[in-house]
């Protein structure tokens, strides 16, 4: 199945400052993710951003943070390690009326697997962005897209999800889009 525009909502999983410096790779994750959440604005894919306990690990990565609001994100805080066990936040997804979840993030083996399970069993058709997730110790990354997957997630990279939202070379956007995915 391929990842739809029309049908798809973005959610960035607690990209968080005090969390990212010890996240394996978190600067290429905040990348693709930066990537993603400028895309998904110009293709008209809604945008929600998680943060967890935002009192002890702050806010998103100030440009994460920066761009989910110029998306028009809207913004989850939550103590649920699971985005989808947090109150309100099936509905505010549901609401969106997308039923496909493209999920970056971090951690991956914590609240990007509790999320993600979570959705699916909420029936929404998750797409977990591989190359746009992260935990500190990579291994532990590993372990949590092969069960996602196990559980019925599609693992997918950037330009995947880049490439089927534009869907065709003739689509008005794919110019601004081009230069994020030469990026790579």
């Amino acid at each position: 199945m391929l990842i739809r525009a029309d049908d798809a909502l973005l959610l960035v999983v607690d990209l968080q400052a005090r969390l990212m410096p010890a996240v394996h790779g978190a600067d290429a994750i905040v990348g693709r993710a930066l990537d993603l959440i400028a895309s998904a604005a110009d293709l008209g894919v809604p945008v929600m951003v998680s943060e967890h306990c935002v009192d002890k690990l702050g806010g998103s990565v100030p440009s994460v943070r920066d761009a989910a609001e110029a998306a028009g994100a809207s913004f989850v805080f939550k103590r649920h390690f699971s985005c989808a066990r947090e109150p309100g936040f099936l509905d505010a997804a549901r609401a969106m009326g997308r039923h496909q979840v493209v999920v970056v993030g971090a951690e991956a083996h914590v609240c990007v697997l509790q999320t993600v399970l979570g959705l699916l069993e909420a029936g929404h058709r998750v797409f977990v962005v591989a190359d746009a997730a992260g935990s500190r110790h990579e291994p532990d990354k590993v372990l949590a897209l092969q069960r996602m997957q196990a559980a019925g997630a599609a693992i997918v990279n950037t330009e995947m999800v880049l490439f089927e939202w534009l869907a065709c070379a003739d689509h008005p956007a794919f110019r601004q889009v081009l230069p994020r995915i030469k990026r790579g």
